[in-house]
């Protein structure tokens, strides 16, 4: 369904949001392969797009820990996201990881009614402002070698992959084909 007017991002308060689950979900054609192979002087690891073999789905019951906002964890977060009739459509919670000086996003989520009307992209430039306003030197978020659809569309947005965990989820995530890719997008700063 296709929204005719626009749709305001707010900031969403700790104290009215705290513990709101976010029904982050996916399917996926595609994945991204890694594998690591010890070589003479080194390591050698190939990072390609593959098809699965079966349309691969992540509900919000598959993970030991759904995504909710403002976990206690995440000190010093805010969340800002798109209510209509007291539903949230959309969110993206940021938290500053202040010791290395840089901001994390720590939840993104556009719900199925108005993904693919460019909420998720203006959530993104919300947190690109936060960073060069703070004066932040990196902008990261998590996803997975999974969600193609989101790696592509961060990769669009101008992150690029800035490392990987290959037992973030679980001692098998490369077997499973869900390997936490970590991206960082650089704003333009004079200094470091």
């Amino acid at each position: 369904m296709a929204h005719m007017k626009e749709l305001e991002i707010q900031e969403l308060s700790k104290e009215n949001w705290k513990g709101t689950l976010l029904p982050v979900s996916y399917l996926s054609d595609y994945y991204y392969d890694i594998w690591i192979e010890k070589t003479e002087d080194g390591f050698h690891i190939p990072i390609q797009k593959k098809r699965f073999e079966a349309t691969f789905r992540h509900l919000p019951e598959d993970g030991e820990y759904p995504d909710r906002l403002y976990e206690d964890w995440w000190e010093n977060a805010r969340a800002f996201g798109i209510v209509e009739n007291g539903t949230l459509l959309a969110a993206i919670e940021i938290c500053p990881e202040e010791w290395s000086n840089r901001l994390l996003i720590t939840e993104l989520f556009v719900g199925e009614e108005i993904r693919g009307q460019g909420y998720g992209r203006k959530l993104i430039d919300l947190a690109k402002t936060i960073t060069i306003q703070n004066k932040y030197r990196v902008l990261m978020l998590e996803t997975q070698s999974s969600n193609v659809n989101a790696v592509d569309f961060y990769l669009h947005e101008g992150f690029t992959l800035i490392g990987f965990d290959t037992c973030c989820y679980t001692n098998k995530d490369v077997e499973r084909r869900e390997v936490r890719f970590n991206m960082g997008w650089f704003p333009n700063q004079e200094s470091d």
